[in-house]
């Protein structure tokens, strides 16, 4: 008669019960993880939000601060500005011909040379005049060209001007300057325009054009500076960006009375392209910021 052995194993039942538990355990680690990657994402969505409003008021405040009212804004609107920018600063260290100016070398130990970009045709100098006869003055001239030269060539006479670099910059204008000197200040300048407008991907960004440099307005291709923003709303409590002008006594500027400027406020409302969610609906990601900029030079 053959015997029967019985062998260790699970039950039906118990096979069930333990899938169960482990489906109830998948479950919970698959829920824990998606509501961690909610809760990274609105995090991440927020920082970045954050980050875009702070960097358009931040650009925007910078250039306001090297404006000047009489002289370097263009367009007043409340969601543009065209203004000129300063790239940059210099002495004159010689000058090899009649539209020739040479510069102090950028490397001298003076370090009296200094720019964020290269000037190029499309740029200003701007000269300084301060004889004691004359009101002080900054003298405008188109640029030509810029090119770079031996220090011996930007500044063929020898002074204290050319010490300490092997390389300067000679920029060549589209009209002979008056008579110049050594140690003479000038500056470079840009024209632009800031303003929020609507990308192709329906989104909305502050964006930047460059600008011809003298006469009617007339700007080259936008390019994104910061984003993404409220869209544009005639309603000032809503819109993305809003640029609201003043003058000394505290009165609104108008379009046209650049030269009464004396202070702008300003005011971006971010939101990010994506809604999400950690508990309730998604909701899109709002930050807003604001400062106010007096104007140099102002009146």
């Amino acid at each position: 008669m053959r015997t029967m052995i019985q062998r260790p194993g699970f039950t039906l039942i118990e096979i069930i019960c333990v899938l169960g538990i482990m489906a109830i355990s998948t479950w919970l680690v698959s829920a824990t993880l998606t509501r961690h990657q909610q809760l990274y994402r609105a995090v991440s969505e927020r920082v970045d939000v954050q980050r875009g409003v702070r960097d358009g008021v931040t650009i925007l405040a910078e250039e306001f601060r090297g404006a000047s009212s009489a002289d370097t804004i263009r367009l007043l609107s409340d969601s543009a500005v065209e203004l000129f920018t300063n790239l940059g600063n210099s002495v004159v260290c010689g000058t090899p011909t009649s539209i020739d100016v040479g510069l102090a070398p950028l490397a001298s130990a003076s370090s009296m040379t200094s720019w964020l970009a290269v000037p190029d045709t499309g740029d200003l100098l701007l000269i300084y005049r301060g004889e004691s006869s004359t009101p002080a003055t900054w003298e405008r001239y188109r640029i030509r060209a810029v090119a770079s030269r031996a220090v011996s060539t930007a500044c063929p006479i020898p002074s204290a001007f050319r010490n300490g670099g092997s390389s300067s910059y000679v920029v060549t204008l589209s009209t002979p300057p008056a008579a110049l000197t050594a140690g003479q200040p000038v500056r470079f300048i840009r024209r632009g325009r800031y303003s929020l407008y609507k990308s192709s991907d329906a989104k909305w960004y502050l964006g930047y054009r460059r600008c011809n440099a003298i006469g009617p307005s007339a700007c080259g291709s936008i390019q994104p500076v910061s984003g993404y923003y409220q869209p544009y709303n005639a309603d000032t409590s809503r819109t993305g960006l809003l640029l609201r002008y003043f003058d000394k006594s505290g009165q609104v500027v108008a379009g046209t009375g650049a030269v009464s400027l004396a202070r702008v406020q300003i005011t971006a409302r971010a939101l990010s392209p994506i809604a999400v969610s950690i508990d309730g609906a998604p909701k899109s990601a709002r930050d807003s910021a604001s400062t106010s900029v007096s104007l140099r030079n102002r009146p």
